[in-house]
């Protein structure tokens, strides 16, 4: 093996030489490999001396490769594409057990993290990471295949779109502030209750001047409020018994089946707008993001027969 290794010339001159003969000019080449013709022609000359023969032909201002540098030079490419095209395969086989999600906060904690279990139990060879943002990713910037978004999907050309669930909001409050509070008999008698808002810094979101508008009812503004700009915080205070907050149908829906929340009144707010998932145009998803994204879509399909 130490004979072999002594032999065997360097990879980075193997790469440098392969460039040289490509190119048949050791200035191309070096402008190629961020090198400076110098640095090429050194290396040329070091892989002929090791070699024992001439690899390349110096005329005036040109190079050609000699009968024995154009037989190496066939070599050289054949075995440095093998190995390209090896390197590559294994890095797509590890990047393709991961499959990276971007996503909302309140998206990530309240509709994925109560899905998990199932997501390994149906894809247990995937690895799924999470990526949360205030903002929503450009996925054409980011090497991240798949992202949850709320809006009109006209707004991302460069994005596929596919509906996740339609946007549908309801007020919601705890069972201990119903019980202490009692159950609210239309929209105009939230008006008397503290109510949480949700003021987002990035995203737009739903408020409630917007829900109260719906019911055909003017919102006064309160002298006293709780605003809060994280949707899982809002929840959270919804839960300790802090007053009534906007429900998020899609998110909200398991812990209303629970009972955690409570459902106020029969006044639906349907948006007209949606959640989406999206996947970049640009360039193709590998197989294991393809079965994130239909499970995703599956499951989005299942919450929505499932929510009364």
């Amino acid at each position: 093996m130490d004979s072999f290794r002594r032999l065997l010339p360097s990879a980075s001159g193997l790469i440098i030489f392969e460039a040289a003969g490509r190119h048949q000019n050791f200035t191309r080449a070096a402008e190629e490999l961020g090198m400076t013709q110098a640095a090429v022609s050194y290396a040329v000359r070091n892989l002929e001396s090791q070699l024992g023969a001439p690899l390349f032909q110096r005329v005036h201002r040109a190079v050609r490769l000699t009968e024995a540098g154009e037989r190496f030079h066939a070599d050289v490419t054949l075995g440095l594409s093998r190995i390209q095209k090896s390197a590559e395969d294994i890095r797509s086989k590890e990047r393709a057990a991961n499959v990276t999600l971007a996503a909302s906060t309140a998206f990530a904690s309240m509709w994925m993290l109560p899905r998990l279990a199932r997501l390994r139990a149906d894809l247990p060879d995937i690895d799924l990471r999470i990526q949360t943002s205030v903002r929503d990713i450009d996925l054409d910037d980011e090497p991240i295949p798949l992202a949850v978004r709320g809006g009109d999907p006209s707004m991302w050309p460069r994005d596929h779109a596919a509906l996740l669930a339609p946007e549908v909001i309801i007020p919601v409050a705890s069972a201990a502030f119903i019980e202490s509070r009692g159950l609210p008999e239309g929209p105009a008698d939230l008006l008397g209750l503290p109510l949480i808002h949700l003021e987002e810094p990035l995203r737009r979101a739903c408020d409630w001047p917007e829900w109260f508008a719906s019911a055909g009812i003017r919102y006064p503004p309160q002298a006293r409020r709780l605003a809060i700009n994280d949707y899982v915080l809002v929840i959270q205070a919804v839960l300790a018994g802090d007053g009534v907050a906007l429900g998020w149908q899609h998110l909200i829906e398991q812990q209303v089946r629970s009972g955690a929340l409570v459902a106020i009144g029969n006044h639906v707010l349907r948006t007209g707008s949606a959640f989406h998932v999206v996947w970049p145009r640009s360039r193709e998803l590998n197989s294991q993001a393809r079965r994130v994204r239909d499970w995703l879509l599956e499951e989005g399909r299942r919450g929505g027969t499932q929510t009364p």
